[in-house]
């Protein structure tokens, strides 16, 4: 049954009035402050319920300050009320208006924005991503004091290439830096625009935060435009998964966008991916908390509490199908006709366009610890998925740990930040392995992908890594000192050139020296003004060595790393050297050796444990403590012989590594 005209104006009316948005940036760069004056503005917190960066609700954030998960909030604002003359002059424009009412629509009346608040950081670039699938606009920010740093031209090249309408603004005017029209200018320049249409604000202050929310309504586009091109015919509700929660009495919570139609509470729906059908037990939006509503409609951002408990059936890319109740549970494998004739699925019809699956680069291996078990780590992780899409784990294990998993992360602070929010919301103990990143080895004609070095083969035909493109923003007196660090990392310098004030540095390196403190150093040799972003980009044969730690003849998988040629000496030294000054003392002698292709190439010895069967004699001749001694050495022999020596180690003389020296020698 069609519409009347009636109800498609007013349809198209309620679409104009709703504005979604991300704001973007390089981390530290203010994204928080502004999302608090916002909240200030619109009056969606009271000002006795404010508090600094107010959307980041894990105790981490607060901490390092930082932004970890990206902040849905819905705010209402009348913009007449704010006694700004710029503001109240504001008219909608939309081509789709084809009549008198387009003149009649000023924005004196409420909106609807939908803001995201997103990190900063480039590990948590999925996050972003993510945000971005679900808004028609951004505002790209730029700190006054730093100007355009990598993450900046990271994030505004993947808003671009999401179509999305973006708004520059300079953010700490308040501290009046010399350069600020410098930073200007190169915003500009970057956005495409003139420098008249960047925004001078002040986070802190909240100077120039009411003319920006502005151009919100003004620049950004409504979601009807961005539905009419997305919308199947006779698909009912669609809405798209791009996060999600777990909550012990309403199950999993989806963070949604809907694209078109509606949902409501007990409705049944059915998610894509996975082929689940449930009933919707509470909807609604964020304000910033949860509150819930009848419905939600069309351009609108809110959650579903779907009541499952399995964190595998909800997806974060999944599409959300309402009114789908007759298409009976082998609904994804029907098929229907394309424009061609030719058969597709209805669930490749129907799916959103979403984002790619993160690509897990650095692999580190979790084992329980203390009063953890291999089900309370598994649990924790997967209720972590839920709100953290980019991490991903498999099951692992360990002679000497037992079971456990092997996860993987986007880089280190993910793992760092994983590791944290596991000890803390979850209370989990754990040991983690050495990080290692996935090779592609190639052995007797066949090509394997290897994550866990000790599954690596000793004399493999050719070996291949994953190789990164790394940009980097530093002010020109650096120059220098950053192009010297191909004297200490793999890194292969491309192109330099100038953005605005500062060296722009494109590289090239091996992922592994990611993991090795790249970005410490990088702050080190510039003063902690020099950023970076990374992405991969290919692979390059390496020159590795599979190093293999044996103890008493045993070779102990869990120390066993893959390391470059040209260092495998000095890692084998410093391995069994620490080794040694943690192990005990035992009966017999240990010895800890570094292996590498079967031969040995380092080596220490703990003597064995000698009582002093002397000790309590005193006086006399020698002649009683010789026969002492000798009765000592004829028991250490007849231990000697009870025990092999050839390398395959005795029940009774097999090594064992508590958890206490693999927490010690795995620390760096």
């Amino acid at each position: 049954m069609f519409l009347g005209i009636c109800d498609i104006l007013y349809a198209m009316e309620d679409l104009n009035k709703i504005r979604n948005f991300v704001i973007i940036a390089h981390i530290d760069h203010g994204k928080s402050t502004l999302a608090d004056r916002f909240l200030e503005i619109t009056g969606t917190v009271e000002a006795r319920r404010m508090r600094p960066q107010y959307l980041d609700q894990l105790e981490l954030e607060r901490e390092r300050g930082i932004t970890i998960k990206m902040a849905p909030v819905r705010m209402l604002w009348h913009p007449s009320s704010a006694n700004n003359e710029s503001i109240s002059n504001i008219r909608i424009t939309n081509s789709r208006f084809e009549n008198s009412q387009q003149d009649s629509l000023f924005v004196d009346e409420s909106y609807i924005l939908n803001l995201i608040d997103t990190p900063g950081h480039s590990d948590f670039s999925y996050e972003v991503s993510r945000a971005l699938a679900a808004v028609e606009g951004a505002i790209l920010l730029v700190d006054a004091t730093k100007g355009i740093q990598a993450q900046t031209l990271s994030n505004f090249r993947a808003a671009k290439k999401a179509g999305l309408t973006i708004i520059g603004a300079v953010n700490k005017i308040d501290l009046k830096p010399h350069y600020l029209e410098k930073t200007i200018k190169a915003l500009a320049d970057l956005i495409g625009v003139s420098e008249k249409e960047i925004f001078r604000i002040s986070g802190k202050t909240g100077e120039g935060a009411e003319d920006l929310l502005a151009a919100v309504i003004e620049k950004i586009p409504s979601p009807y435009e961005n539905t009419k091109n997305r919308e199947p015919s006779n698909s009912g509700g669609r809405a798209l998964i791009f996060d999600s929660l777990y909550d012990d009495h309403k199950g999993i919570l989806a963070y949604v966008r809907v694209f078109n139609g509606e949902f409501k509470a007990g409705e049944e729906i059915f998610l894509l991916a996975s082929g689940t059908k449930c009933k919707i037990k509470e909807l609604g939006y964020f304000a910033p908390e949860l509150k819930s509503a009848d419905k939600l409609s069309t351009g609108e951002i809110g959650y579903i509490a779907t009541g499952l408990k399995e964190p595998a059936l909800v997806k974060i890319g999944d599409t959300i199908i309402a009114n789908v109740h007759k298409s009976g549970t082998n609904f994804t494998n029907k098929n229907i006709s394309d424009i061609s004739g030719q058969l597709v699925k209805i669930s490749d019809v129907l799916a959103l366009p979403g984002y790619k699956e993160p690509a897990p680069v650095v692999f580190i291996s979790f084992y329980p610890d203390g009063k953890t078990k291999y089900e309370d780590l598994k649990k924790a992780l997967e209720r972590l998925r839920l709100t953290d899409a980019a991490l991903s784990f498999e099951p692992d294990a360990n002679e000497a740990l037992g079971r456990g998993f092997k996860a993987g992360f986007l880089g280190q602070l993910h793992f760092e930040i994983t590791v944290s929010r596991l000890s803390r919301e979850f209370g989990s103990e754990f040991i983690t392995s050495f990080p290692s990143i996935a090779y592609r080895v190639k052995e007797k004609n066949t090509t394997r992908i290897i994550k866990d070095a000790h599954k690596f083969p000793s004399d493999p035909d050719e070996v291949f890594e994953p190789i990164i493109r790394v940009e980097i923003l530093t002010p020109a007196e650096y120059l220098n000192q950053i192009v010297n660090m191909k004297n200490v990392f793999d890194i292969e310098i491309g192109e330099i050139k100038n953005i605005g004030e500062q060296m722009f540095i494109v590289a090239k390196m091996p992922l592994r020296e990611l993991i090795r403190d790249f970005d410490d150093q990088l702050k080190s040799v510039s003063a902690g003004f020099a950023s970076f972003s990374y992405e991969l980009d290919g692979e390059a044969r390496a020159e590795v060595e599979k190093l293999e730690i044996l103890v008493i003849g045993e070779v102990v998988p869990a120390l066993t790393r893959i390391v470059l040629k040209k260092d495998v000496g000095r890692e084998a030294r410093l391995t069994v050297e620490r080794l040694k000054k943690l192990l005990s003392k035992e009966q017999w002698s240990q010895a800890i050796q570094a292996s590498v292709r079967g031969r040995i190439i380092a080596r220490e010895t703990i003597p064995a444990l000698r009582k002093d069967v002397t000790g309590y004699l005193y006086g006399g001749d020698r002649t009683r403590k010789m026969k002492l001694w000798k009765k000592q050495k004829r028991g250490k022999e007849k231990l000697e012989r009870l025990v092999s020596i050839k390398g395959r180690a005795a029940s009774n003389r097999k090594i064992s590594l508590s958890a206490e020296i693999f927490r010690e020698i795995l620390k760096k």
